[in-house]
């Protein structure tokens, strides 16, 4: 069943969800960084620094380092891809999956709550 919003009510549930996240101390994501996770948790594999630079339209340096970051938190890893060594494939990890699961929940709670 389709969620109907208007902008201001889309807005305002943003906002609860992003004062949530971050009053619950979590991972502290940049935007660029929640494209990249969500992609890559909703969008079947496999995913590369070529093709999320693609997708998100930005260079593969930019993927890099959001990679790196998100890497260091635990919630992607990368291997190199067996058939071409050229290649990094970006991997989902048990802490990213239970990151946005979580998140999930929260986006739930928050938009029962709109009135």
């Amino acid at each position: 069943m389709p969620v109907e919003l208007t902008a201001s009510q889309a807005l305002g549930l943003w906002h609860q969800v992003s004062l949530e996240q971050v009053k619950a101390g979590d991972v502290d994501l940049t935007m660029r960084q929640v494209a990249i996770l969500l992609h890559i948790y909703l969008v079947p594999p496999p995913h590369t620094v070529r093709g999320l630079a693609a997708t998100l339209g930005v260079t593969k340096p930019v993927i890099t380092r959001a990679l790196n970051t998100m890497g260091e938190m635990g919630i992607v890893d990368r291997v190199r891809d067996d058939r071409d060594r050229r290649n990094v494939i970006i991997k989902r990890t048990l802490t990213g999956a239970l990151y946005l699961e979580k998140f999930g929940d929260l986006i739930i709670d928050q938009g029962r709550q709109l009135s």
